[in-house]
């Protein structure tokens, strides 16, 4: 196939109890996997066959023929950045050059912390919460559904995915606690430095 499921960089009960096992089984096995399914079969035969997944993106984005291709392309890639932005024990505080860099954009981590959540839970039904670059600056981002930051030439810095399957199983409609313990237990601010770097 021409897009794969990537392996997740951590086992599945490693994120507990913050993100159960159970929830990575259906979310990662079932819903990720679907869409890389999904992809494949839709450019099968077609001139996106063998495009990289970003290429997909970029050239099915803005195509009202392609939207099927484009919702299921963006999902893999915006699973596969979620789960880079997760991290077993992950710090609640940012290190290296990101911490600079969201003291001097945002005032300070407890500023960042709170537009970050307020994002999560203001997405109205499905979709992502994205720290992003900007002309330089960091910014809070929300996109509904399939829509990603890449699709627009924005940079992504960190996610959280607040389709109701990342996080129902463990806190059925109690999104802002799921967000608390992502933002506060979960964060790799390693990943979030090597995209500010990049």
């Amino acid at each position: 196939m021409a897009i794969v499921l990537p392996a997740l960089p951590f086992e599945k009960n490693a994120l507990e109890p913050h993100i159960s096992s159970q929830t990575l089984s259906y979310h990662y096995d079932k819903h990720h996997n679907t869409y890389v399914v999904n992809v494949n079969n839709l450019i099968k035969d077609t001139e996106l066959e063998n495009k990289s997944l970003e290429d997909i993106i970029h050239e099915s984005a803005n195509d009202p023929s392609k939207t099927a291709i484009f919702n299921n392309a963006a999902q893999v890639w915006n699973h596969t950045f979620y789960w880079n932005s997760l991290k077993p024990h992950g710090s609640s505080l940012p290190n290296e050059a990101i911490k600079q860099k969201i003291d001097s954009d945002f005032g300070s981590y407890d500023n960042f912390a709170k537009a970050f959540k307020e994002a999560a839970l203001g997405q109205f039904g499905s979709g992502w919460a994205w720290l992003v670059l900007i002309d330089g600056k960091l910014s809070i981002l929300k996109t509904s559904n399939a829509d990603t930051p890449i699709a627009h030439g924005i940079k992504a810095i960190l996610c959280i995915d607040v389709w109701e399957h990342a996080y129902y199983l463990d806190y059925k409609n109690a999104r802002a606690e799921y967000a608390d313990n992502v933002i506060n237990h979960l964060i790799n601010w390693d990943f979030a430095n090597a995209n500010l770097m990049s």
